[in-house]
């Protein structure tokens, strides 16, 4: 694996700057599988890869940059494409704000639909009409006909909005559930609110009857990723 991508990938993902021994520290072994073990020759080889990379990111051709930022370094938007930048983040949708119980109900459908609300009761244990209005509203599911059996109950299914949100392809993309759950933790983390009672008195309860330890804790939830205005913000100060 090319050492210099290993870099760029690590870069941008970083929320932090990140330092050059850390760096060194995160692909030391795939150096000493091709044969470098010196401490000093492999800080040397990953310091010259980064130089390269900085110079590739420093050309016209690219509208980001990779700066030294704090002792460490990061991808920041260039000065001159602030504007753009900025008129993006102006555009962005406010983040999506969900209950527990509505990404329990998100759960059950994603796997299950199409699928009737009473269908998802079934499942939950609880009643899901009032998060189904709150997922409807957020564009993550939608109807997809009405199931044909006595009383006709309205089918539910996911929506693009929900692939966007989950970078998949299509729902055969889906993981396990348990992948599934995990992923839904890291996603909408920063975002979890307190069971939307105005609309939903319904609280989720696990099949041993005790109210679920998650529900008490969504309060002081903060933003995991930075905004794009914010980082071009951070990009100006530090210019």
């Amino acid at each position: 694996m090319s050492l210099k991508a290993q870099l760029e990938a690590i870069i941008y993902a970083t929320e932090t700057p990140i330092t050059l021994d850390q760096m060194t520290a995160l692909v030391k072994d795939t150096l000493v599988a091709e044969g470098i073990s010196a401490d000093g020759e492999i800080k040397s080889r990953v310091r010259s890869c980064l130089e390269e990379l900085v110079g590739q990111y420093g050309s016209e051709d690219h509208g980001i940059e990779i700066r030294q930022v704090a002792g460490g370094y990061r991808m920041s938007t260039k000065p001159e494409q602030h504007e753009v930048v900025r008129s993006f983040a102006k555009s962005l949708k406010p983040p999506i704000r969900l209950s527990l119980p509505a990404l329990e109900t998100l759960a059950v459908i994603a796997y299950k639909q199409p699928v009737t609300v009473p269908e998802i009761n079934d499942i939950r244990g609880v009643d899901s009409g009032g998060v189904i209005g709150t997922l409807l509203e957020r564009k993550l599911i939608t109807t997809a006909g009405r199931k044909q059996v006595i009383g006709r109950p309205i089918l539910y299914k996911t929506t693009k909005e929900f692939l966007m949100r989950f970078g998949l392809k299509d729902v055969n993309e889906l993981p396990s559930m348990e992948e599934f759950e995990k992923l839904v933790a890291e996603s909408f983390q920063s975002e979890l609110m307190p069971a939307e009672t105005a609309t939903q008195p319904e609280q989720a309860q696990p099949s041993n009857g005790q109210p679920a330890a998650a529900d008490a804790q969504p309060d002081g939830a903060q933003q995991v990723s930075e905004a794009p205005e914010q980082r071009v913000e951070e990009t100006e100060k530090a210019g």
